[in-house]
């Protein structure tokens, strides 16, 4: 076995990941953690896992608008299909609660413009005790691009760990095999949350659109801190293998759930963008409050996230309670960057906190300066350079996210785009110079000197 494994490693390796998927990254809904393995629909009629669930938020995306800003994919889960598969050994979707099949619902989602995702595990049943994919990968993958999938999360439930850097590439290699585009999301590096040593994300990346590295995410703010927290320890790891086509992915957006606040809200949308990691919802959009679909619509916070430099932020200051994070972002041009900085209150319970930060303390040091907006409080702070600092009272779990344009990039009113080497459009100020000036801004810019 010792020997055979390196063998088929080196057969798979020659593919690689070739689907040419996921250069942003992905966004979309997904039902997990807002409705789980839940298959009683006569109790749970409107909350149960059955194919007019995923109809209903395949609509809610068009309607709300979603999907004009990015969250183009409904994803289903586990608990999908029949217990065993047919006499063929091919899978079968639950004939009572998705009585169309899964072929038909892929229609219903392109048919709105949309992408279909479903669910499946590497090991011999998934972790809802469905069939799983050993020793059936090729029939699966198959199966997938026969049902016009888009995207499939391949879980890593009752399995030895020692076969998934194999069993992983081999479906990858099923997948490029089928000749349809699916994009490829692994659980493999979750399940070795206690043997980091054997996780090797260079090797990941090259089988794995994306990948998930730590516990579930569920709808409470101890969730959301402890896989921060996470991330920022593995930080060093998780930066240079991420970027576009493979992506870490800290778990689903849980913004509009029951216990989750608007300003925890606004910190998980805050870094996940700053990380450029995947914004897969899992809510319920047919009841979502107005001002958590402002949160997850806000187009400056997507426009970070999908920024197609790719870059993951860094924690670059830490505290008890506040961490500061900085990511690089277009425009960029050789050492003209521009830059994304956050910082996040992980104290739920005590008051608001007030931190000054210099702009060269966060590596803006740019003698040009940086034009300067909150993304949040949609305010233009206008011209700052290295030596100025803001002043940011931050909410009990909460968070402030700001862009900060290098001005020696910035295009002047009324001239054509400015094109990088990468043939990105430098970003625009729609506002006049005379525009970012404000009545009073002392309490929130320190500065030595008039900013405008």
């Amino acid at each position: 076995m010792r020997l055979l494994l390196p063998l088929l490693l080196l057969a798979i390796g020659v593919y690689g990941l070739d689907n040419g998927l996921g250069r942003t990254p992905p966004m979309g809904w997904m039902s997990w953690t807002a409705f789980y393995c839940e298959i009683d629909c006569q109790k749970h009629p409107t909350g149960c896992i059955n194919e007019q669930l995923y109809k209903d938020m395949a609509d809610e995306l068009v309607a709300g608008g979603y999907d004009k800003l990015g969250y183009k994919s409904v994803h289903i889960d586990d608990c999908w299909s029949e217990m065993v598969r047919d006499a063929n050994g091919i899978l079968v979707a639950n004939k009572t609660r998705f009585p169309s099949g899964m072929k038909a619902l892929a229609k219903y989602m392109h048919d709105r413009g949309l992408k279909f995702g479903i669910y499946e595990d590497y090991g011999t049943k998934t972790c809802g005790g469905y069939p799983g994919s050993y020793q059936h990968e090729r029939t699966d993958a198959q199966t997938f691009a026969a049902w016009d999938v888009d995207y499939l999360k391949l879980d890593g439930c009752n399995i030895d760990q020692a076969l998934m850097p194999i069993g992983y590439p081999l479906f990858e290699k099923e997948l490029n095999d089928t000749g349809r585009p699916i994009m490829y999301s692994c659980s493999w590096p979750a399940y070795l949350i206690d043997h980091p040593e054997l996780v090797d994300y260079n090797l990941i990346g090259k089988y794995c659109n994306t990948w998930r590295n730590f516990d579930d995410i569920n709808s409470s703010w101890k969730s959301i801190v402890s896989i921060i927290s996470y991330y920022d320890k593995m930080q060093d790891k998780h930066i240079p293998t991420h970027g576009p086509g493979k992506w870490h992915d800290p778990d689903m957006l849980v913004i509009g759930n029951k216990g989750i606040t608007v300003d925890m809200s606004i910190s998980q949308m805050t870094v996940w963008c700053i990380w450029s990691a995947p914004l897969i919802m899992s809510n319920d959009l047919r009841i979502i409050g107005d001002e958590f679909k402002a949160i997850l619509q806000n187009q400056e916070a997507i426009r970070i996230n999908q920024d197609p430099l790719g870059i993951m932020g860094r924690l670059v200051l830490n505290s008890t309670d506040i961490g500061t994070y900085v990511k690089q972002i277009s425009p960029s041009k050789g050492d003209k960057k521009s830059y994304a900085f956050a910082l996040l209150n992980r104290n739920e319970k005590r008051g608001y906190q007030n931190v000054e930060i210099q702009l060269s303390t966060l590596g803006l040091t740019d003698p040009s300066g940086y034009f300067v907006h909150d993304i949040w409080a949609h305010v233009d702070l206008g011209l700052l350079r290295p030596g100025d600092s803001i002043s940011v009272n931050t909410a009990p779990a909460g968070s402030s996210f700001f862009r900060a344009d290098v001005a020696s990039l910035h295009r002047p009113m009324g001239r054509r785009p400015y094109k990088l080497d990468n043939s990105n459009v430098v970003y625009e100020f729609e506002k006049s110079q005379a525009q970012y000036e404000r009545p009073d801004l002392s309490d929130y810019l320190k500065t030595n000197r008039v900013p405008f």
